[in-house]
């Protein structure tokens, strides 16, 4: 098949991302041409002859920032939890490219860019060949301690939850967006959640693991890990209840189990076990009486 100006387009991106590039600046032709693309793409076409008479991709000028801050045209943009850039996976097993993406993250130049994030890299923990992955927002000090997401006071609670559906952390695979401890002055053992910037430069490693994993269900644990996810505002309450779409996988969005610890009433501990209850019935999996039972108010 001979290469198309799209695709060709899309491959010199790639090599980009491949060396940590994340921002380019783009000519006008350069932003009619994408704009076309985009338009067609929407609408289910093609681009107009006149628009893609050119072998050419678009001219960037990665050498220096354009001289005005400019909206990047919508498809160089997340669109539903995508991310801007594709990472190239290598061949070989779902063990291989996984402990490639751990590689690329720890060495990831857009976060590390940053510098608003910790040096201590923390992927992910469980079974990869799952049906349910687990999602977070970002490690915390016990998870950079251990170098592992979900553990600690909000790791056991998980781990209670998980419990409670009949699994365990290694019959699940869960990870986080951010891959690094966000950081503050002084910092000790207290926290703080990613920024939209900081979600935005992990975004393209959570999405290829999933792309790995190819998980039947996504749980999103807290409003951070959904906004970065899914793309939407929102809070949990208004974004729990129902199932979400990234790329044809049903997401439930629940409470963090941090949440939990701070409101550790039956009311809430019965919502998020109502979004389990959920998850459970759509992988098919068996629910006793009992489980249906859990947290219900005593008659």
């Amino acid at each position: 098949m001979s290469a198309t100006p799209n695709s060709l387009f899309r491959h010199y991106l790639d090599s980009l991302i491949q060396q940590g590039t994340t921002r380019a600046s783009l000519t006008d032709e350069a932003r009619n041409v994408l704009r076309t693309w985009y338009v067609a793409a929407r609408q289910g076409g093609r681009p107009a002859a006149s628009a893609s008479a050119s072998p050419k991709p678009p001219p960037l000028q990665t050498s220096a920032p354009a001289p005005a801050e400019m909206p990047e045209p919508p498809e160089l943009l997340p669109q539903s939890g995508e991310p801007a850039f594709s990472i190239t996976l290598p061949e070989g097993t779902m063990e291989d490219k996984l402990q490639y993406l751990r590689h690329l993250a720890q060495n990831w130049k857009p976060a590390r860019e940053l510098n608003s994030l910790r040096d201590t890299m923390v992927f992910a923990t469980g079974n990869p060949h799952t049906k349910l992955m687990l999602i977070g927002e970002a490690p915390g000090y016990y998870e950079e301690v251990q170098q592992e997401p979900f553990v600690g006071r909000a790791g056991e609670k998980l781990n209670q939850i998980l419990r409670a559906m009949g699994l365990s952390r290694d019959m699940v695979y869960i990870s986080n967006i951010v891959k690094f401890r966000p950081a503050l002055p002084n910092q000790r053992t207290n926290n703080r959640a990613p920024t939209p910037e900081e979600i935005e430069a992990c975004l393209p490693i959570i999405m290829h693991e999933i792309r790995v994993i190819q998980p039947k269900m996504i749980i999103a644990l807290g409003g951070t890990a959904a906004v970065g996810l899914l793309g939407e505002q929102g809070s949990v309450s208004s974004m729990r209840g129902r199932f979400h779409n990234l790329n044809g996988i049903p997401v439930r969005v629940t409470y963090h189990p941090s949440y939990l610890l701070r409101s550790d009433s039956p009311r809430e501990k019965r919502k998020v076990w109502e979004d389990m209850l959920a998850v459970m019935e759509r992988l098919d999996m068996p629910i006793s009486e009992k489980q249906r039972g859990y947290f219900l108010p005593r008659e």
